[in-house]
């Protein structure tokens, strides 16, 4: 049976005492790993869960969240790092017998091409929205984070006076709290329009949370932690096998804008990336899903195969 876990400050405490007498860590190592778990552990207490009864599920979400905000592949790899030695303390200290982290894998430090989603797929994902209260909004917030390109710490914080649905763009606060202009696709346009005009209209908001597009039921705002929820339970209604998560639908709407013809500085712009190179990923995409459309497809190749 495993121990009762202190509160939370307690608890960070008797680990930054067990970093620094058990292992020796150096005092900027320590303060470092102390920084990282309290910010894993903010992000449990957000989704109502204890630090005791994570899942290997919740860890991917977090880690998703982390490549979401744009933590590069390095820090994620320092986080977790971080993590896993938080979950050796609690292992160790018998406040659980588990350890989640176990096959949490490190990201790789190269660049690395995103998972992407078919139109057919993204289609699939619409339609696996169940009928219900909350059925329109989430179509609006599938479309937006498609049709707009957003992340998802954008979508959460999206505000109504910042939403020109007849002038067809919303202005949103990106990294660095940086706003731009994005283009709201018209059906994105129509489907925001008509949730805050209903279901919207009969949540009473709680204060400070009165100009938030997208709301609970208790008139709060969305957290990410339950946009990437909604996202992986509609992904497994839809028979996606792809681990996929907010950030998917913002890999999709550049891949497939690239595809289309558009013009790379233009989806810079519109995903609010300060370098153009950190664009050029989809452009690395697009060659390595060409390379396998001509090998699936050229006729020399299909002679080869046979």
């Amino acid at each position: 049976m495993p121990r009762t876990l202190p509160d939370n400050q307690r608890l960070v405490n008797e680990y930054s005492a067990w970093l620094g007498l058990q292992l020796g860590l150096a005092e900027n190592t320590v303060a470092s790993y102390l920084d990282d778990v309290t910010k894993f552990i903010r992000f449990t207490d957000s989704g109502g869960i204890g630090v005791d009864a994570v899942t290997h599920d919740d860890l991917q979400t977090f880690v998703a969240t982390l490549v979401d905000i744009g933590i590069a592949p390095r820090s994620q790899a320092r986080i977790i790092s971080g993590i896993k030695s938080f979950y050796r303390y609690l292992r160790a200290e018998g406040f659980v017998d588990d350890d989640p982290t176990i096959l949490l894998q490190t990201p790789r430090q190269g660049r690395h091409l995103p998972n992407i989603l078919t139109v057919d797929e993204i289609n699939s994902l619409i339609e696996a929205i169940p009928p219900g209260p909350a059925a329109l909004r989430n179509r609006a917030i599938i479309e937006t984070l498609y049709g707009c390109g957003l992340r998802v710490s954008e979508l959460v914080d999206l505000t109504l006076d910042k939403v020109y649905l007849t002038e067809g763009y919303v202005m949103v606060t990106g990294k660095g709290s940086k706003e731009r202009v994005v283009p709201v696709s018209p059906i994105a346009a129509e489907l925001i329009g008509e949730y805050a005009a209903g279901p919207r209209g009969d949540i009473m908001p709680r204060r400070g949370e009165e100009n938030i597009v997208f709301l609970n039921n208790r008139g709060t705002r969305l957290t990410r932690q339950m946009i990437f929820t909604i996202i992986r339970r509609l992904a497994l209604g839809a028979g996606i096998v792809k681990t996929i998560s907010p950030h998917t639908l913002r890999h999709s709407f550049a891949t497939h804008l690239l595809e289309g013809g558009a013009n790379l500085r233009a989806i810079q712009q519109m995903l609010g990336h300060e370098s153009i190179a950190t664009t050029e990923i989809y452009l690395n995409l697009d060659r390595t899903r060409l390379r396998d459309e001509i090998l699936a497809h050229h006729p020399r190749n299909l002679l080869h195969k046979s």
